[in-house]
């Protein structure tokens, strides 16, 4: 970077109604699309193993922003230059045991926005969040061994807190663990 290049700014914003994520919706699937494509560990339940399209993608996405609440559930999305750069689902566990702690979801930062420092600014962001807005106390999620995702979550105070073995196949022959993680806010 010269001099006169300077970093560029990644803005995060919220959205926690469902009609707030109407014009977005594109968007974050074209994210997810490339993002599942280029290996990405955020592949739905209900979706095919990749390769996939936005149109797989959809019915996902859909049910994401019609569970919006902004109570139980916000959608963080990070733009650069007006662009999405990458999004996260933070929600409350629904339990009554459970309400004071929160699950972060769907991590990704687009393919062409990658260690830009935009996982990170939305990761932050989601812990402030969960704490100042949303009243949580503990945030856990659960990554794919292999893509170096622990470090990354180590690195902005996560704790690994267990591990399923073997409990992802990417593909035949190809098994990974899931990786529980939690942070105290």
């Amino acid at each position: 970077m010269t001099a006169h290049e300077t970093e560029p700014i990644t803005v995060i914003s919220q959205l926690s109604r469902p009609q707030d994520a109407e014009a977005v919706r594109h968007d974050l699937a074209s994210c997810w699309t490339a993002v599942v494509n280029a290996g990405g560990a955020v592949v739905p339940m209900d979706c095919p193993l990749p390769p996939v399209t936005e149109a797989a993608l959809r019915p996902a996405v859909d049910r994401i922003t019609r569970g919006l609440s902004p109570d139980n559930s916000r959608l963080l999305l990070a733009t650069v230059d007006g662009a999405l750069a990458g999004w996260l689902l933070l929600r409350r566990e629904s339990h009554p045991l459970a309400a004071h702690c929160g699950v972060v979801n769907h991590v990704q930062t687009h393919v062409r926005f990658r260690s830009t420092g935009v996982g990170a600014a939305m990761v932050r962001s989601a812990q402030g969040v969960a704490r100042d807005e949303m009243g949580l106390e503990r945030l856990q999620l659960a990554v794919r061994s292999g893509l170096g995702l622990e470090e990354f979550y180590r690195k902005a105070g996560w704790k690994e807190v267990g591990r399923w073995p073997g409990a992802l196949r990417v593909t035949p022959g190809d098994d990974r663990d899931e990786i529980l993680m939690s942070l105290a806010l």
